[in-house]
This record gives structure tokens, sequence and C-alpha cells, in this order.
């Protein structure tokens, strides 16, 4: 069974940045896509970013919120199952729990969900 599990979060400036992490564990991780999502409070959980697990480029499918084009940055280590977010020039909006997804199949939802992890920004 994989298990996902977020860390980094925190309380932060604005302006200031973060990086969150994503542990994947599990015999059987090799998911099509991975991706992070936030949700505020009161708020339905929203998109942030996604990119393809495997392809000749780390780059590769990489997909961002309108929201967070040109702030935040999404990347991948495969030899260790990790999953990063490297988040820049932060904003009180972006307060809200992100949580990190897996999309076991080309066709379908994101099926894995870590715990969340809460980042704060102040202004």
């Amino acid at each position: 069974q994989v298990q996902l599990v977020e860390s980094g979060g925190g309380l932060v400036q604005a302006g200031g940045s973060l990086r969150l992490s994503c542990a994947a564990s599990g015999r059987t991780f090799n998911p099509y896509r991975m991706g992070w999502f936030r949700q505020a409070p009161g708020k339905e959980r929203d998109f942030v970013a996604a990119m393809d697990w495997s392809g000749p480029d780390t780059y590769y499918g990489t997909a961002y919120a309108n929201s967070v084009k040109g702030r935040f940055a999404i990347s991948r280590d495969n030899a260790k199952n990790m999953l990063y977010l490297q988040m820049n020039s932060l904003k009180p909006e972006d307060t809200a729990v992100y949580y990190c997804a897996a999309k076991s199949q080309r066709v379908g939802q994101f099926d894995v969900w870590g715990q969340g992890t809460q980042v704060t920004v102040s202004s």
C-alpha cells in the first residue's frame, strides 16, 4: 500500500520561502503522476502543481495553477521516491494545508493522498 507523508510546512512572513517535501513509500509505488494541492479554511481543495513521475525530463508534464506560476516549482527525486514543492515569494493568500497526491493511472483522479502540512504566511 502506497503512503505519502508531507513535511516542511510552517510559519513564514510574506515574501519568504518554504520547501515542502513528500516522501512516498510502498512496494508498488510507481504512479503515473504526482501533485500538490492545498485547502484554505472554509474553501475547497485546489490544485497547485503536478508533474509526471517518469519521463526523460524532470520538467515533463509539469503544470501549475495560475496563482502560483513563477513563484512555485515542483520537482522530484525518483531514486528517493520524493516529491518537492519550492515556494518562493509567499503571500498571505498561500496560507493553507498543502497535500501531496499520487495518480496511479493515466486516466482518472489522484487517488492517494498524504495527511497534509500546514503553511501559514503572515503579512
